[in-house]
């Protein structure tokens, strides 16, 4: 008997790639109305170098563990307590500047004070653009009303997870619980973040089921313990070798799976 429902947020529930995308778009607009470079193209350079100063510090593997991309690296303030994320405060600034002055270098703009610039619009014009599926709402009400218990299992810090969740104000109450890697101390898909959760709804393994976008995070996760998960694939990813136990395209295909699974 499926009691509860656990949700990623990020491209399960808010559309975090529409989100970094609309913010990247109004960011290099600036740029295309200083030079005349292709907004599309600094992005894209922008993106590149992003991912490999990111991965040159020393707070990478940190950031795997917990589960922080490269691209909330160039918004997020990580204000909390953990001396990994007091590192992660220190080199963001200067991670920023340079990854946006590098992008402008590779179209052949030698500026780094306009990269600087572009550095701290780009988490403005991202807070200016938090976006929900439009399904999400009526999920959540449904299951809610059909007496399911809802929590949140999040990878990140808890200082850049809240904010998303504080300019998307209307999802928090939905859940029971909100749970975020960087507070825990692992992300998904370590198992101990799972069975945290579960301990958290005082269920089994068998009254829960993991819904998230994620083969590698989210379906591997919930696979270690042997709990239920449903991968929601909007973009018709290719399949890894991860086996979710369901596959769908949209969060209403939900409630015949949980029809199924309590007959």
């Amino acid at each position: 008997m499926i009691k509860a429902v656990f949700f990623d947020l990020d491209d399960t529930l808010l559309y975090d790639q529409k989100s970094v995308k609309v913010a990247f778009n109004a960011t290099c607009r600036l740029a295309q109305g200083r030079f005349g470079i292709d907004p599309e193209a600094l992005e894209t350079a922008v993106r590149q170098e992003a991912t490999n100063l990111y991965s040159s510090y020393e707070t990478y593997e940190f950031t795997k563990m917990i589960g922080i991309n490269p691209f909330e690296g160039l918004w997020g303030d990580f204000l909390d307590e953990d001396d990994n994320f007091q590192k992660m405060k220190e080199i963001v600034p200067i991670y920023r500047k340079e990854a946006w002055t590098r992008g402008l270098l590779r179209l052949g703009i030698d500026d780094e004070n306009f990269g600087y610039e572009l550095a701290e619009r780009f988490p403005k014009e991202r807070r200016k653009s938090p976006f929900v599926y439009e399904e999400s709402f009526q999920v959540l009400n449904k299951l809610k009303e059909e007496g399911y218990q809802l929590l949140l299992l999040t990878n990140g810090s808890p200082d850049l997870q809240n904010t998303k969740l504080s300019i998307t104000s209307k999802l928090i109450p939905y859940f029971d619980h909100i749970i975020i890697s960087g507070a825990f101390g692992r992300g998904k898909p370590d198992p101990t973040i799972f069975e945290h959760a579960l301990q958290k709804m005082k269920l089994d393994k068998e009254m829960a089921i993991m819904v998230g976008d994620n083969l590698l995070t989210d379906i591997l996760g919930a696979s270690r313990i042997g709990m239920k998960s449903v991968w929601i694939n909007r973009e018709n990813k290719v399949k890894t070798d991860i086996f979710p136990d369901y596959e769908i395209k949209h969060l209403e295909e939900l409630f015949p799976i949980l029809k199924s699974l309590n007959n």
